[in-house]
């Protein structure tokens, strides 16, 4: 009995099932987006306003983002941006906050 041949992808860290996922690439490329930017800003305390909304923001898209992913591609992105938005987030946090300042 002929069987369909299909990619050898269960050992690829980027597979995919071939189908477009357009919503989690967003997701993923935002998440990854404000992570990077929530811990580099983190490092500098006058921009712990900047640090923490964008670890907040990270944080609850890549949150979203990992409910509706999909692939092993989607979530491995979406979890380099949560952790990045983590730590940007606790890091800005500790230097003033959210708020730090306004009120």
């Amino acid at each position: 009995m002929a069987q369909a041949l299909q990619p050898n992808t269960a050992g690829s860290l980027f597979a995919t099932d071939g189908k477009p996922h357009p919503l989690p690439d967003i997701l993923m490329a935002v998440t990854l987006v404000l992570g990077l930017l929530s811990f580099i800003t983190a490092f500098f305390p006058g921009l712990h306003l900047l640090a923490s909304w964008a670890g907040l923001v990270g944080i609850l898209t890549g949150a979203y983002g990992q409910w509706v992913s999909v692939t092993t591609r989607e979530r491995f992105g979406l979890i380099l941006g949560l952790g990045a938005s983590g730590v940007g987030l606790l890091i800005g946090m500790s230097h003033g906050g959210l708020f730090g300042g306004l009120f």
